[in-house]
């Protein structure tokens, strides 16, 4: 389980340390590829199988189902951790994120999301606007 939020530095090799107490989890390998909200998303295997074959299974004769298989595996690659526990950020996908000097790693329950620390100050801001009104919205499906 993936819970918390932690800043590390990315290296002049674009790579990332993943915090400590999330590389039991992870095992020597997981899936990096592009978030929703221009974040980077990182599934263990174990979670990332699963969902790759739900979303595999999404109607080809779907557009939307087409454009998100081209979303979720087009930039998708699997990262070994190194020895220091840490990844290595394809250049494309720093980019997409923004990420330059530094990332906020979030743990997110199932997988780690990934920020520049202007998209996280931007998302802790929706959260402290709109907190309430999404809790009451989503309260249903609870």
């Amino acid at each position: 389980m993936f819970l918390g939020r932690y800043t590390h530095a990315i290296d002049d090799k674009g790579r990332l340390a993943i915090p400590a107490r999330f590389r039991e989890d992870f095992g020597s390998e997981g899936v990096l590829t592009r978030g929703i909200d221009r974040c980077l998303t990182l599934y263990p295997l174990s979670t990332w199988k699963p969902l790759a074959e739900k979303v595999a299974a999404l109607p080809i004769s779907d557009p939307d189902a087409r454009t998100f298989r081209r979303m979720v595996f087009s930039e998708a690659s699997v990262v070994e951790l190194d020895r220091q526990g840490r990844i290595l950020l394809p250049p494309e996908l720093r980019a997409y994120a923004g990420l330059i000097r530094d990332a906020v790693i979030v743990g997110v329950n199932t997988y780690i999301e990934i920020w520049s620390p202007e998209g996280w100050a931007a998302q802790a801001l929706t959260m402290d606007k709109e907190g309430a009104d999404i809790a009451q919205r989503l309260a249903s499906l609870i």
